[in-house]
Order: C-alpha cells, then structure tokens, then sequence
C-alpha cells in the first residue's frame, strides 16, 4: 500500500559527503483518514543491528542519534512525501545499508490503524 525507494548512496571518503533521499508512494497515502506520523532513516551496519539514524516528525520536530548529531540532518517535503538525509563528516563507521521507514496512521469512524513500511535499503561505503 506504500511503497518506498532510497536514492543516494555511494562510496565516498572519510570526511565526505552524501545526500539521502526517500519517496513514498502508494495509494494508502490518499486515502481519507490517513496521515503519516513520521518518517526517518535507520542504518544497519554488517553483523550489527538496524539502528535509529534520523526521525523527523509530522509536526516537524526530529531526532538524531548521538553519533551523527552536528554532522547529519533530516528534512521533509511533505508535498512529496519525501524525506532526506544529508551526510557531512562521513566516518568509517556511518558505514552500512540505510533504510527509510514511515509510520502513518489511519483514522476511520470504526477504529485506528497504524502501519509501518521499510525501504529496500541503499548501500553507503565510507573509505580511510
């Protein structure tokens, strides 16, 4: 019902940069009642956990994890249900496949649901 696709990644050097990009389609975003809660990007580096990278909120409000704070930043074109990840600073360690996700919910007479979609994930490689 919603559908998810990343853009960006790449390899770089320690000290680049990359922007992430996201686009959400689907016709569960025009349907009555629904609204997306938040949007955000995760990372899951090999044998390790998906992590918590970047959330930004309906309301605009965003969370980042302590390790990229100063040097990522989170936007959103609520228009184009598109949500962003610019990189700064880039370390070996941002290393991993980053996956956007968005939380909606979707409010009818009868009840509320909420729903959770992922992307495919987009590879960064970040060298010495």
């Amino acid at each position: 019902q919603v559908q998810l696709v990343e853009s960006g990644g790449g390899s770089v050097q320690t000290g680049g940069s990359l922007k992430l990009s996201c686009v959400a389609s689907g016709s569960l975003l025009n349907a009555e009642g629904f609204s997306i809660d938040s949007m955000g990007w995760y990372r899951q580096a090999p044998g390790k956990q998906r992590e918590m990278i970047a959330v930004i909120s309906r309301g605009g409000s965003s969370n980042y994890r302590d390790s990229v704070k100063g040097r990522f930043t989170i936007s959103r074109d609520s228009v184009k249900n598109s949500v962003y990840l610019q990189m700064n600073s880039l370390k070996p360690e941002d290393t991993g496949v980053y996956y956007c996700n968005l939380e909606g919910t979707r409010v009818t007479v009868i009840d509320s649901y909420d729903y959770d979609y992922w992307g495919q994930g987009t590879q960064v490689t970040v060298s010495e």
